[in-house]
């Protein structure tokens, strides 16, 4: 199916469109989908020329017209995963045993496992081997219905080894379908080397990483993992500033483990986002309406390590924030590509509707990446990444939950491969 061949998308139970405002959702405009029932979906050149009732799109659409029959299927955006660590090497599987009998996520890393385990590995990795690895993983996002990620460095903590991560992201963003939003996390973890001095590896990032990634423009966003036990308020405001100053986007891991001042940080950054927020208070929850910060909320990996405390979305939600949810990909806390299972437990752990969690995880996805008004909905000059589900009803992704439920993926027009890889 060729990208230039115009498509009808026809007989979808369900088309949903997510058209609305321009801008990111809040309160109760994340319940609103643009529900189209027996929808249809005509496509030019890559991106959407008309949504409607299938009996009128169809009168539209030419005798020469490419037909994708949904049969009774629903169709919507494709999914955007706006925090994902997709590129690194190993995995960390004996983590995993471990955390099953009774160690923390801490404890793991206080030991010297956790994020700097993974580091030793990338280290020891090719950028070919990196590549290969990532495109593996593109796969997966997008055999799940994910068709554009946010995708960060963060597991090198050298110069030469976080633009080796970088440069491997823009390699898989070339070379497969999965859209790659690149993230600067030079500030993941104080690696091995500086555990006795993190100013100087503040240093580092700031005098040398950064200075190099914005020469080679390999990177949109800088993001901070801000904690006492990693970077403090002091040092992560320090890499934010240094970021901003080359025109980087700000991104902040913020309020994971503790309520140690990062969503303050955040605003007085002018942050695009504020990812985690486990522990955020009522307080910084109020400052983020007042900053218009995007919370960027991660369950997957509240689920993945054990914790009982997620994020407080319903309070988020009812106050006007605009909600995003995203898979944060990694091989330790959180090693899933499946928005399918974000969504089911943002209903049931979060409490958030399955409408709200639908429009979390497309359109005020996109806004958060700076991409709302090109992905994320289904409206006419938008580029065309739609996916088709196996449901009749789009509240069927969150209530079935923990099997595939992918009929077909399409990136700007054009049905994807989803072949395993073998």
């Amino acid at each position: 199916m060729n990208q230039n061949e115009p498509l009808l998308v026809t007989n979808c139970a369900q088309l949903i469109t997510l058209a609305g405002p321009t801008r990111p959702r809040a309160g109760l405009e994340m319940r609103e989908l643009g529900i189209i029932p027996d929808g249809a979906m005509l496509i030019s050149n890559g991106r959407i020329a008309a949504t409607g009732p299938q009996a009128k799109i169809e009168k539209l659409a030419s005798a020469d017209v490419q037909v994708v029959d949904a049969n009774g299927r629903i169709v919507l955006p494709g999914f955007v995963d706006a925090h994902t660590h997709l590129v690194f090497a190993g995995n960390r599987a004996d983590e995993f045993e471990m955390r099953c009998m009774g160690a923390t996520y801490q404890q793991i890393a206080a030991s010297g496992g956790g994020i700097r385990s993974t580091v030793r590995k990338t280290r020891a990795a090719t950028e070919a081997q990196l590549v290969a690895a990532g495109e593996k993983y593109a796969k997966w996002f997008l055999a799940g219905g994910t068709t554009t990620i946010e995708a960060k460095s963060g597991y090198g903590l050298t110069v030469e080894d976080e633009l080796k991560l970088l440069r491997a992201i823009r390699s898989v963003a070339k070379n497969t379908p999965l859209r790659c939003i690149p993230t600067f996390l030079g500030a993941h973890e104080i690696p091995e080397e500086y555990r006795s001095d993190s100013d100087a590896y503040v240093d580092l990032v700031v005098k040398q990483m950064l200075p190099r990634v914005a020469k080679e423009k390999l990177a949109e966003f800088c993001d901070v993992f801000c904690e006492e036990e990693v970077f403090t308020v002091k040092q992560a405001e320090r890499v934010l500033m240094a970021a901003k100053q080359y025109r980087l986007g700000l991104r902040l891991h913020a309020d994971q483990f503790t309520c140690c001042g990062a969503v303050e940080l955040a605003a007085r950054v002018g942050a695009k986002t504020a990812d985690h927020l486990e522990q955020t208070t009522s307080e910084g929850i109020a400052m983020m309406k007042r900053a218009a910060i995007q919370p960027v909320l991660l369950p997957a990996s509240v689920y993945a390590i054990g914790s009982q405390k997620y994020a407080p979305a319903r309070e988020m939600i009812d106050a006007g924030l605009a909600v995003v949810l995203a898979t944060d990909f990694n091989p330790g806390s959180s090693p899933t590509t499946s928005m399918l299972m974000v969504l089911s437990l943002a209903c049931t752990q979060m409490k958030m509707t399955p409408a709200e969690a639908m429009t979390a995880a497309t359109i005020n996805a996109a806004h958060s990446l700076n991409r709302g008004q090109e992905l994320g909905s289904l409206e006419p000059g938008k580029i065309a990444d739609f996916v088709i589900f196996d449901a009749e009803d789009y509240r069927e992704l969150a209530y079935f939950f923990g099997m595939p439920r992918t009929v077909a993926v399409f990136s700007a027009g054009r049905q994807v491969d989803l072949c395993p890889v073998l």
